[in-house]
């Protein structure tokens, strides 16, 4: 069997605030189809470590490559193949839910939009609230329009920060299957989670940041 092609491949990351380090010599390497869980306790370095991933914080050494191209939030081919969902999105108050959608969808160049954004807007259960603006969904909701952003566009790379936050039972359960079959499909996943179900049903392997060292 061919050997799946590297996504994401992480060098000797450092990171440090002040005279705090997070995280140094950090190495990771992710193929397609892989799912990456990031666990460890609060302050562990989890969500420094993603943003430095999608370029929203630079690492003071090491490099960060996406499928061959060095990370640059500017770098129009690293927007193309990566998806995320790290903090609260600031939505556009004036815009809709479906508007959002469509506007993501056209703008990374899907075929057919209408056909996709409906698609999503039917997964995450929004459809009766498509007209409504983001201020006056619930914060599950708001949730589920968060990742919504992430999954009507085209991606290589899923990277996501605690995405089951404020989603109940139920929410948690679709996130999961939808995450195993993005990984099913060959996307390259990697996510921070305090879930274990989720991480025991999506991850295909685990790395616990700010464990003791031997």
């Amino acid at each position: 069997m061919a050997k799946r092609a590297t996504v994401l491949k992480v060098s000797g990351l450092r990171r440090a605030f002040g005279p705090n380090t997070i995280f140094e010599k950090f190495n990771l390497e992710v193929r397609a189809g892989e799912a990456i869980a990031l666990t460890g306790r609060n302050g562990a370095g989890k969500s420094t470590l993603l943003r430095c991933l999608v370029g929203a914080d630079r690492p003071d050494d090491g490099t960060i490559e996406v499928c061959g191209n060095p990370m640059s939030e500017t770098n129009p081919q690293v927007r193309r193949d990566v998806a995320t969902v790290i903090d609260d999105l600031d939505f556009f108050p004036d815009l809709s839910v479906v508007e959002h959608l469509d506007l993501l969808a056209r703008a990374h160049g899907i075929t057919d939009p209408d056909a996709q954004v409906d698609e999503v807007l039917e997964e995450v259960q929004l459809v009766p609230q498509s007209g409504q603006l983001p201020g006056t969904l619930s914060s599950g909701q708001r949730r589920r329009l968060a990742l919504a952003t992430a999954f009507v566009r085209p991606r290589r790379l899923l990277i996501l920060d605690e995405p089951e936050q404020r989603l109940d039972v139920e929410g948690v359960g679709w996130l999961s299957r939808r995450l195993q079959a993005e990984r099913q499909q060959g996307l390259a996943i990697v996510f921070a989670s305090h879930e274990p179900t989720l991480v025991e049903s999506v991850a295909t392997r685990v790395v616990t940041l700010g464990a003791p060292r031997g």
